[in-house]
């Protein structure tokens, strides 16, 4: 059967190619299945948790989590994205601004870095507050035998999650999903034989204070969050937890679950139910809390939160099961079903997931990545939609009352980095949780520019948390390099512009993307000082999270005009240029941002033909650091490219091969950035040896991304949303303002296809390779206008059609050809 582009599928998608599964339950919390629906998660087990870990206790092994055994037992551990601990405070320590003209003096005039870092910590303000788990849904079936046929799964396809097993000759299945149309959690469990379905379900949490049955078929959870969470080595971590009853200082949450029997009876025992003789029983569990936004406590009566919960399962409940399921389904086919991708058939997609992953070693698996690939996606839509909180460090799915690095949003690159797919692999929808969180952000940004520093504009610095801190945290103890690095705020509005580079909706731009960024041009205008050689700089300047050695020969991390800084200024600056062009305004202010723009501290080259990270060749301390961000021009930035660029390009690419050659990328959302490096330097076997690097040490039997901690590994969700943007790097780029095909194809992939992929200018690409040469392409551009396409190295655009007729082809010099297409239109693209 031909495809909406016209031609037959090489190879057929076999049955499980959009699907993680298994043939044993999760024995771990960061081995089970997550499903989420932005503001509702879960991660379901498969399996019933033995001996849970309390996850108040600071001395249990809480990488590990609750452990999971029993087939015929249940665990769904549950997440609200507005369960925080803490309340709206000013984090901003208001006598930092007297410090900053001697940071200045110690750096630019004295040269004395460690001075500078001293003072650096009298500049720190407030720690940010920490993500919340809500608790645990629980049920155990009774059965007389031992399962066999055990197999747990996630289909993509779906977003739904199962568990299947036989108790004799019974079959005995488990569904669940989380429904964004409904706002509900909903698991069904069915026996193949009337009357075989016998199960306890229960509830509890490490923060709940009640868990009550309601009426005959209805379990509550209540609780309340802390006042206060300190992350591990923050001040008061000893004892991190810090409650109170006073209303708004910590906010209450519940969750509430109704129970519905086919063919048997529900019992009322204690704070369980119990079902006996069923066929099938449907859960369906809805929550809230007492969250009323960023800038007020969350002091809503706990008798509002549980009402507006139960008000949300009466809703989800005049829905049949089927109903529910079908909404659901459908509501997330739209998002998932805009793009696929082929990189041909597998013999290994027979083999359980994790099986393929211990394998890829061996047996390189590159169907596994496109699953790796579309797992990025759904877990995007999972966790970040409309109305929801943008994805934190674990996406939405905690377990922790002291998660690592409190599971909020870190700013120097994690943040950003869960975003880097969300335009190029068509979930722009996605988007607008970060785009909320900006403008919130721009708020409270404002009073730490003015409250920090005395600067006009908006700043924000290295975490974020639910009420928007945007302070320098660190509290006097914070390394200067994370705790006092303030360029989030231009990397967050390239982001932002980055959308409206896809879209090209001219009144988002407009209304919300330049009101943004002219706030952070602003700061960084006023930011900007004299560096005694004619240039402008920063200073404090921070690289994120390295250090170099100073003059004296011991580490230091404070200097000027680190070459990230410089990079994030210079974009945004050229963003509200171009922004106030297209809008026709602000040309005064425009020119005041070209005149500074072109006395920033150019780029410059090392001893080693590297791109250097500080304005100062410094020895590096760690040669093998996993941040990068001097190589940020890059990617996510467009500055330096290898055509446009080349001397610099060839300056980050020695930075990369020195970085990889002494240990960097060690970490699954560093290995990513390396990736995404690799392809926007058209080198897609290195991208590949990366790949598979990532494939190996840094991801989970659930596909999840692993960061080293001690002895074992932890969950970070960036890696698996920067590799996913990394992997649609290769197959297609449009940030030079030309749309190129296959500009970094892996030789591992000699034949495949991708649909749906976006270019800047709003733009949906379609391609098929065979023999690692273009076949066709199909592009369907929203807007009409001028486009200019690239052909993979090596091979030529032959002709671009619509509707049997040809449209007029243009040759530039830089080999790229020009084209004048139709809005709402497709048009084939043949190669030579």
């Amino acid at each position: 059967m031909a495809n909406r582009m016209g031609w037959a599928r090489t190879a057929p998608i076999e049955p499980d190619a959009l699907k993680l599964w298994y043939t044993a339950p999760a024995s771990q919390w960061v081995d089970a299945l997550p499903i989420g629906n932005g503001q509702l998660g879960a991660m379901v087990y498969g399996g019933g948790a033995v001996d849970p870990v309390d996850p108040r206790d600071p001395k249990a092994d809480h990488e590990v989590g609750p452990v999971a055994t029993d087939p015929a037992r249940e665990t769904l551990q549950l997440n609200a994205d507005t369960l925080w601990s803490g309340l709206p405070v000013d984090g901003n320590n208001l006598h930092a601004k007297e410090y900053l003209p001697a940071i200045r003096k110690a750096v630019l005039e004295q040269q004395d870095y460690h001075l500078a870092d001293e003072l650096c910590h009298k500049v720190q303000g407030l720690f940010a507050e920490a993500y919340q788990l809500m608790g645990s849904l629980h049920v155990d079936c009774t059965h007389g035998c031992e399962a066999t046929e055990y197999r747990r799964e996630l289909d993509l396809a779906t977003a739904v999650a199962a568990t299947r097993y036989k108790v004799g000759d019974v079959a005995f299945v488990r569904t669940v999903f989380a429904s964004a149309p409904d706002q509900a959690i909903v698991l069904r469990l069915s026996a193949s034989k009337p009357g075989a379905l016998n199960a306890t379900i229960w509830m509890d949490g490490a923060l709940a204070r009640s868990v009550e049955p309601v009426g005959g078929k209805r379990l509550l959870l209540t609780g309340k969050a802390a006042k206060h969470v300190a992350g591990a080595g923050h001040p008061g971590s000893e004892t991190p937890l810090v409650f109170s009853e006073v209303p708004g200082e910590g906010m209450f949450y519940a969750a509430v679950l109704d129970a519905n029997a086919e063919g048997g009876r529900i019992a009322v025992d204690g704070k369980k139910l119990h079902i006996h003789g069923a066929t099938t029983c449907t859960i369906v569990l809805t929550a809230a809390t007492g969250y009323r936004g960023y800038a007020q406590k969350p002091d809503i009566p706990l008798a509002q939160v549980t009402g507006h919960a139960t008000r949300q399962l009466d809703a989800a409940l005049k829905q049949s099961y089927q109903s529910l399921r079908e909404r659901h389904v459908a509501d997330y086919k739209r998002l998932f079903e805009r793009v696929s991708l082929n990189l041909g058939p597998s013999a290994a997609a027979a083999q359980p997931t994790d099986r393929r992953l211990s394998n890829f070693a061996a047996a390189p698996d590159p169907a596994l990545l496109a699953l790796y690939f579309q797992y990025g996606r759904y877990l995007l839509i999972s966790c970040s939609r409309p109305g929801s909180q943008p994805a934190n460090l674990q996406g939405m799915w905690n377990y922790q009352v002291q998660p690592p690095w409190s599971c909020n949003w870190t700013a120097n690159i994690n943040i950003q980095m869960n975003y880097w797919p969300s335009e190029t692999c068509n979930l722009s929808d996605c988007t607008e949780p970060l785009l909320t969180l900006v403008e919130d952000l721009s708020h409270t940004g404002a009073r730490a520019a003015q409250e920090t520093y005395e600067l006009p504009g908006w700043v924000s610095h290295h975490n974020i948390d639910i009420w928007r801190a945007a302070n320098p945290v660190g509290a006097g103890v914070g390394s200067p390099t994370w705790a006092n690095w303030c360029m989030s705020g231009p990397w967050l509005c390239g982001q932002v512009y980055e959308h409206y580079r896809f879209t090209g909706d001219r009144e988002f731009l407009r209304t919300r993307a330049y009101p943004l960024m002219k706030g952070s041009a602003e700061f960084c205008l006023a930011w900007l000082i004299e560096d005694g050689h004619g240039h402008l700089t920063t200073c404090p300047s921070e690289s994120t999270e390295n250090d170099f050695m100073a003059p004296d020969g011991k580490r230091a991390t404070t200097s000027a005009g680190c070459t990230m800084d410089l990079a994030l200024i210079r974009e945004l600056f050229a963003n509200c240029i171009a922004s106030a062009k297209e809008l026709g305004i602000d040309a005064e202010f425009a020119a005041k941002l070209v005149a500074a723009r072109d006395r920033l501290v150019p780029y410059q080259i090392g001893k080693y033909g590297q791109l250097q990270e500080w304005s100062v060749d410094f020895v590096e301390s760690t040669p093998g650091q996993r941040h990068m961000s001097h190589m940020y021009p890059l990617y996510p930035g467009s500055e330096i490219t290898p055509r446009g660029t080349p001397e610099l390009a060839k300056a980050v690419r020695t930075s990369l091969e020195r970085r990889l050659a002494n240990g960097g990328a060690y970490t699954g959302w560093s290995r990513a950035w390396a990736i995404a490096f690799w392809a926007r330097l058209a080198d897609g076997d290195k991208a590949w040896e990366s790949l598979s690097m990532l494939m190996q040490h840094s991801t989970n039997l659930n596909l999840f991304d692993t960061h080293p901690s001690g002895k074992t590994s932890i969950f970070q969700i960036d890696g698996n949303f920067g590799a996913t943007a990394a992997i649609a790097e290769l197959l297609m780029q449009s940030h030079t303002g030309v749309i190129e095909l296959l500009p970094a194809l892996p030789t591992a992939w000699p034949a495949g296809e991708v649909k749906g992929l976006r270019a800047r200018g709003s733009v949906e690409v379609d391609l098929r390779w065979e023999k690692g040469k273009a076949e066709l392409a199909t592009i369907r551009p929203d807007l009409a206008g001028a486009y200019r396409l690239r052909a993979p190295a090596g091979q030529k655009i032959h002709s671009v059609t619509s509707g049997g007729s040809e449209v007029p082809l243009r040759t530039h010099d830089d080999g790229s050809v020009g084209v004048t297409l139709q809005g709402k239109r497709s048009y084939r693209v043949r190669f030579a």
